[in-house]
């Protein structure tokens, strides 16, 4: 969210300055041409460059000031300042002034229908944006004890959300997390990303199990590529999942499921998605506890669905999550994006001598990612980390009588049901 405003405040001194500058440049325009006809008399034929100010005013500063500087070029054609010449006769100089005034006129026209086509752009673009954040909706700082960051970039210019989705919800069975890759980048992918994020958070509380979670999403998955098939083959009634000859037939999502349960342990659910590393301290592993499942969309899911275990997350601990578009990701010459480097770079700095700090680690990798590719991403790419904020408060001895040994409360020690 600080990043967004820093954004948004650069963004708005650049056109702050961009308007000052074109505001400046008609006046320097005009004063130039000016002092050129004074110091060297050209019969008034330079002053016909003067129609050049009211079309450089309209073209960044708006319509009022392109009628006071056309006024005042107007005005300044129609003044003999290089002197009286045959060639710069009354009749030459209301012709260089009714030119100024057509190109006022022109350039009045074009700057209003300008100035309504961006009041049009930037009012899609708020709407574009409000729609983008409640498909993929801004994380919370914390949720149930375990502090979160995360970010996206989408492979579309301009586009807030692509092919990754990610989400981090808390119920009463654990801290739930999704993070998943559509087939496909961009805006193209957008449908299926809202289908599998709405199914996520309506099923992730009634499901006690990740397995169930998982049925739900594959279910979801598989209605949404019907209803596409329908809109898209209305002929074929699209009763049936798309055949083999059909382009649906090949969307799939590689989607991973984990649940932090109160005590720190983790299990998780893979569907073809990429595992995630472990942060602890200066250590990064990588997690990887099984082999995982095809994505969805390309097989039927297995009758017995088992979560693994994948270790538990002691106080400080996290886990960093991404798409396979991070670790895709090459440079110029062709090498991929170093994650694993870049993630131990990340925790190895200084800054994090105190533990790794989620917002930390997903902005030292998001600005390496851009470094390394040049700011032009070919895939989506979608960062997400989870970090273990509860702290052991040892149990406490019943009144009346004295602690077991080795229940000393440790310093900076709060309640395990500290409200979030």
């Amino acid at each position: 969210m600080i990043r967004t405003w820093a954004r948004g405040g650069a963004r708005a001194g650049v056109a702050r300055a961009r308007r000052i500058f074109v505001l400046v440049l008609p006046g320097l325009w005009v004063l130039g041409v000016a002092a050129w006809e004074l110091s060297r008399p050209t019969s008034g034929q330079l002053l016909q460059l003067l129609a050049a100010a009211p079309a450089i005013a309209c073209a960044g500063t708006g319509r009022r000031q392109c009628v006071l500087l056309g006024g005042l070029c107007a005005l300044l054609a129609l003044v003999p300042l290089g002197g009286p010449a045959p060639e710069a006769g009354p009749a030459t100089r209301a012709m260089t002034c009714g030119a100024i005034l057509t190109v006022i006129c022109a350039s009045y026209l074009t700057a209003g229908r300008r100035l309504r086509l961006v009041r049009e752009l930037e009012r899609t673009r708020e709407i574009a944006d409000a729609a983008q954040r409640l498909v993929l909706r801004p994380l919370p700082p914390r949720i149930d004890g375990v502090v979160l960051a995360a970010d996206h970039l989408s492979a579309s210019e301009g586009a807030a959300v692509g092919g990754d989705l990610y989400e981090v919800v808390g119920t009463p069975h654990g801290v739930r997390a999704v993070i998943g890759d559509v087939r496909g980048h961009g805006l193209e992918a957008i449908g299926t990303v809202a289908a599998m994020l709405g199914s996520f958070r309506e099923v992730v509380y009634d499901e006690p199990e990740l397995g169930g979670v998982l049925r739900r999403l594959e279910r979801s998955h598989q209605r949404h590529l019907r209803e596409r098939a329908r809109a898209e083959h209305p002929v074929a009634g699209g009763a049936e999942l798309p055949g083999p000859m059909s382009p649906l037939a090949e969307e799939f999502v590689t989607v991973l499921l984990l649940e932090v349960a109160r005590d720190g342990s983790v299990t998780a659910l893979n569907c073809g998605h990429p595992w995630p590393y472990r942060i602890g301290g200066r250590a990064v592993d990588p997690v990887a506890p099984a082999e995982p499942l095809p994505p969805l969309g390309l097989f039927p899911l297995p009758d017995e669905l088992t979560a693994v275990c994948c270790g538990q997350l002691g106080p400080g601990e996290g886990l960093f999550l991404h798409t396979d578009g991070a670790a895709d990701a090459r440079d110029a010459a062709g090498e991929f994006f170093p994650l694993t480097q870049e993630l131990r770079s990340s925790v190895e700095a200084p800054a994090a001598r105190l533990g790794p700090s989620p917002s930390g680690v997903v902005e030292d990798v998001r600005k390496a990612l851009l470094r390394h590719a040049g700011g032009r991403l070919t895939d989506d790419v979608a960062l997400l980390m989870l970090c273990n904020d509860r702290l052991r408060v040892p149990a406490q001895a019943a009144p009346g009588r004295h602690a077991e040994p080795g229940c000393v409360a440790e310093p900076g020690c709060v309640e395990a049901g500290r409200a979030e």
